[in-house]
């Protein structure tokens, strides 16, 4: 009974401890720091060429890719491949 006991009891602070891991990944994100950080986003761009834009906007979409499943890629280059059947005909 007392070894049920701790068992129990350990179970229960597991919980605890995940629950407070829960909260804090539930947090808003600061607003005024979105909107600078958009700020100077919007600002270096505007600085930049090109052709720097493009070879930023394409690492992000290398690390995107990277971090796809097989499966996940798959489903969207189907879907691209049916919107651009759709624009070729015309269609939405």
């Amino acid at each position: 009974m007392a070894g049920e006991e701790k068992a129990v009891r350990g179970h229960f602070s597991l919980d605890l401890l995940s629950a407070k891991h829960d909260t804090r990944m539930a947090q808003k994100k600061n607003l005024n720091a979105q909107a600078l950080g958009s700020l100077g986003g919007k600002a270096r761009a505007q600085n930049l060429s090109d052709a720097e834009v493009t070879k930023i906007a394409s690492k992000g979409g290398k690390a995107r890719a990277a971090k796809l499943s097989a499966a996940e890629r798959s489903r969207i280059a189907k879907r691209a491949v049916a919107a651009r059947e759709r624009k070729r005909k015309g269609g939405k």
